[in-house]
């Protein structure tokens, strides 16, 4: 059938709140042109990410029903700990509050100022957690993954020479390689179980340990079967099972690929590690078998685990995403190709290309589509990836809008009304003009930073 259709029915509805273009106009303001300060109820259609936004299905909520809130040895636990060990293979199993907790917890343990870990791209939070130690996080995906019109299959790849190049030169420096599925910063690009293996191969060469960052993992898996030869017969479960086989641990958000609202993970099989990271977890976090987590939180997050590599939610997911990527290319649209798992990324600079990196295209989009349509989206580019450990400031690899889909929340017609106003952004977009940092923290800018718009008066100095 051509007509993509939800493997669900839906039992629960929301009502969302419509708005004008002059309230809008006030809310952007109010929110010195940060979407992130916005408040919810001013947005329509809110893409500004799928984490721990999408909707649970009748299962995960009798789960939380029954839900064992003891504060120590819950069977809530001991089902999430089941399930978790089930499809990762990993001995330590250590539940977390959010993904980005299992971030401070590992990189706090193991790292110290000087070290580096590797990365296909890391991540807004990831990369934080690794900056605030002293530590460096490097980058090493493949060179098409720095270009978005460029189509290849796995455009997440890590560059196998340039790990082995980094391994022979900063070997000592080395803490970790983490390999990050899909991979989020460069377009939602999955990752082949063929690389996968050559990170496997080049780090017992090296006797580094490897992790995963897989928050999306299902959707990576699913992507594998449908583009790496000979992985066709096999279901998603068999796929993430040998990925998670081939590193030594991993950190895990949940409210991604978990299909919840809350929770995370930190997963490894090193008994010198778990046994420092729980003592952290238990100082920060909370007793090792609740994690800052309820117990119907874990139940949920179990439930969810199960549904994620269910094919057909996967084949409805991914469909999805590329119904959505579709639309846009065939109005002129510049994305990052192919489609990934989670989201449709804007090209922001290729679009825009009257407005200069350190002008923030990406935030100029990201406003002329809240503007237009009441659209929340998140720009992935120089404000967020731009500033350096020492202050600098330099363009991102890329500019990019990204379009995160929530699980399981709107249908065609919501993503239709999206694709509309995105296309008439794009029939004025030579009215777009830039903008300049007015407040920006020193980590993680992007969350709280406010903006003004480049004035006239300042591009005629420019020019």
């Amino acid at each position: 059938m051509r007509t993509i259709i939800e493997p669900f029915r839906i039992k629960s509805v929301e009502p969302i709140q419509f708005t004008t273009r002059e309230q809008r106009e006030r809310a952007l303001d109010a929110a010195g042109r940060n979407v992130f300060l916005l408040h919810a109820d001013d947005v329509l259609i809110d893409l500004l990410t799928d984490s721990g936004t999408g909707a649970m299905s009748a299962a995960q909520w009798g789960a939380i029903m029954q839900g064992d809130e003891s504060y120590a040895g819950s069977r809530s636990y001991y089902r999430f700990e089941s399930v978790v060990r089930d499809l990762t293979g990993y001995k330590h199993i250590i539940p977390t509050h959010q993904g980005r907790a299992a971030e401070r917890i590992l990189f706090h343990n193991i790292l110290k100022p000087g070290d580096i870990v590797l990365n296909n791209t890391h991540f807004d939070t990831t990369r934080a957690n690794i900056e605030v130690e002293g530590a460096e996080a490097r980058d090493i995906v493949v060179a098409e993954g720095r270009i978005p019109s460029a189509v290849l299959p796995f455009k997440g790849n890590v560059d196998l020479e340039k790990l082995e190049e980094a391994l022979k030169c900063d070997g000592e420096r080395v803490r970790l390689v983490m390999v990050t599925i899909t991979n989020n910063s460069g377009g939602g690009q999955p990752v082949s179980i063929e690389n996968i293996r050559g990170v496997r191969a080049i780090c017992d060469k090296y006797r580094k340990p490897f992790f995963l960052d897989a928050c999306r993992f299902a959707e990576n898996a699913y992507l594998v079967k449908l583009r790496e030869p000979g992985q066709q017969h096999r279901t998603p479960k068999e796929i993430a099972q040998e990925i998670f086989s081939l590193a030594d641990g991993c950190t895990m958000s949940a409210k991604k690929d978990g299909l919840a609202n809350i929770g995370g993970f930190l997963a490894m099989n090193d008994d010198r590690w778990a046994e420092s990271c729980r003592n952290l977890l238990i100082l920060t976090e909370g007793f090792p078998t609740y994690g800052g987590l309820a117990g119907y939180d874990l139940a949920a997050i179990a439930q969810g685990l199960e549904e994620v590599v269910e094919e057909p939610y996967l084949r409805y997911r991914i469909q999805s995403i590329k119904y959505l990527a579709d639309k846009l290319d065939s109005a002129g649209i510049p994305c990052v190709k192919p489609s990934g798992g989670h989201a449709v990324y804007i090209d922001a600079r290729a679009m825009l290309p009257h407005i200069p990196p350190l002008e923030y295209p990406g935030i100029a989009l990201v406003n002329a589509l809240y503007l237009e349509g009441g659209i929340r989206a998140v720009e992935i580019g120089t404000v967020m990836f731009g500033i350096h450990p020492d202050g600098t400031e330099t363009p991102a690899p890329m500019d990019l809008v990204r379009l995160a889909i929530p699980r399981r929340l709107y249908t065609q017609s919501h993503i239709d009304y999206v694709a509309e106003a995105a296309i008439d952004v794009v029939k004025n977009r030579e009215s777009l003009r830039g903008l300049k940092l007015t407040y920006a923290p020193r980590f993680l800018r992007h969350f709280t930073a406010r903006f003004a718009p480049v004035e006239t008066c300042e591009l005629a100095e420019m020019a």
